[in-house]
């Protein structure tokens, strides 16, 4: 992956850090150090250092001292826990943006909308997993509420990762697809109460999902 000199290095760490631990590149419960990100990622030690103080925020990383850098492992039950909290920060997110967006924005959810129903006709779920990280950063941007904005940046890249690791067994990338492409499309449309149902409609759906995981892993 190329750098971007419009985006700081340490952004650039990050994302190329966190999509190594989203596709389970870097497994749950494995070692890392600087060095070896570093050297698998092109980027110096101070971006990586950066990069990994934000993912030990974000609960991708373990930092123990004196013992090392772990990958976190993934905890089904605690992905219930955190559906209760995106389905009430999340729900009011797109609602603001519904009601904020912009005239570029809009245009923005439209092309989502159809680049996610296309990746599904795909199944092309590496595809899938990038546009719903765009997706989530858009409605960040759009919802104008920066508290709810690093909120969702708190547990977006759990919420890809858990879903990337189980989606292939209990999931059906077409009906979660098409779930996110309503919400990008009422939104993009500001239709503020379609928004709101459609959010609700996609968290039954990953509460379903999640308790599916948790009998697979239990079965």
């Amino acid at each position: 992956m190329g750098k971007n000199p419009n985006i700081s290095l340490t952004d650039q760490a990050y994302s190329r850090i966190e999509e190594l631990i989203v596709t389970l590149q870097l497994p749950p419960g494995g070692a890392v150090s600087e060095g070896e990100l570093c050297a698998r990622t092109g980027f110096g030690r101070t971006p990586v250092r950066e990069a990994l103080q934000r993912l030990s925020q974000q609960r991708l990383i373990n930092i123990l001292p004196r013992r090392g850098m772990f990958v976190t492992e993934i905890n089904v039950e605690t992905q219930l826990y955190l559906l209760e909290l995106r389905r009430e920060v999340e729900g009011l997110m797109v609602r603001l943006a519904a009601r904020r967006r912009s005239e570029d924005e809009r245009f923005q959810f439209g092309e989502i909308a159809s680049a996610m129903e296309a990746a599904a006709e795909a199944q092309d779920d590496e595809a899938f997993l990038a546009l719903d990280k765009a997706f989530n950063e858009l409605v960040g941007r759009t919802c104008r509420n920066p508290f709810a904005r690093t909120t969702m940046e708190q547990w977006n890249a759990l919420s890809r990762r858990f879903w990337y690791q189980h989606h292939q067994k209990v999931g059906d990338l077409g009906r979660m697809a098409a779930l996110h492409a309503d919400i990008a499309w009422a939104i993009g449309g500001g239709d503020v109460a379609v928004a709101g149902e459609a959010c609700d409609l996609l968290m039954n759906y990953l509460t379903a999902f999640t308790r599916a995981a948790l009998d697979a892993e239990h079965g």
